[in-house]
């Protein structure tokens, strides 16, 4: 099925989330490529304005690398990080503590990548990720290992675009987004979310269940999602046209 891209109109009196690779910023083969320039602040803190503070960014990253890329901004905003794992909003955070089994499955996986050249270990605050964008004959060999390290640790197994993740069990973008609209001044609002990888499926199902949409960013793919965007570039042009 064809998705139509959102009307400008659709942010009218709502509560957005946003997530941050591949939706506010292009995809770099390596996640430390990622740049994030002033008009992408601005972009944010303007958003924050528009709707009185109903903004999120739902991100895989972590709290600590969003607030690395987007400076002093992600004080003033609503966070959710490592796939739902952490929180963080009016000074207040929540988080699990981190289990040992992270740090078995990052071993196991940088040993791996020894022996696959191309491949990277991303370790996060709540979550390790093997990246397999630069060795992409890696693939299977890589999502076989995610799945034995679930198994294995107890761990929760996240599949995206040429990336395995485990993180604790418990944590989703879909979870973060109920839990957000919840509290004022969200709360009683229209959910809105962006995302562009198989992790937001948890976040656009999440929003369709509390009378939202979301908006798929990238190519046509099988998708919860109700409308469209080609590129992270359209996304921040949609949201800067678009009322409050």
């Amino acid at each position: 099925m064809t998705l139509p891209p959102p009307p400008p109109a659709l942010l009218d009196g709502a509560s957005l989330f946003m997530d941050f690779d591949g939706t506010l910023v292009d995809l770099a083969d390596r996640p430390d490529m990622v740049a994030v320039d002033e008009t992408l602040r601005t972009l944010v803190a303007l958003l924050h304005e528009r709707h009185a503070g109903r903004i999120a960014i739902v991100s895989g990253r972590s709290i600590a690398q969003l607030d690395a890329l987007l400076g002093p901004l992600t004080q003033r905003i609503a966070l959710s990080g490592s796939h739902g794992c952490e929180h963080r909003w009016d000074g207040i955070s929540a988080h699990p503590v981190p289990p040992p089994e992270l740090e078995t499955a990052a071993k196991r996986m940088k040993a791996f990548a020894k022996g696959h050249p191309g491949t990277l270990v991303e370790e996060k605050s709540f979550g390790v990720a093997l990246h397999y964008r630069m060795a992409p004959q890696a693939e299977a060999a890589a999502q076989a290992l995610g799945a034995e390290l679930a198994a294995e640790l107890g761990l929760s197994l996240q599949q995206g675009k040429m990336v395995v993740e485990l993180r604790p069990p418990g944590g989703s973008k879909g979870g973060a987004v109920r839990r957000l609209m919840s509290r004022p001044p969200m709360a009683g609002t229209r959910p809105i979310f962006l995302g562009d990888d198989v992790t937001d499926e948890d976040g656009f199902e999440a929003v369709l269940e509390l009378g939202g949409t979301g908006i798929l960013i990238g190519p046509p793919r099988p998708t919860a999602a109700r409308y469209r965007l080609p590129d992270p570039a359209s996304a921040r042009a949609w949201l800067g046209e678009a009322p409050q």
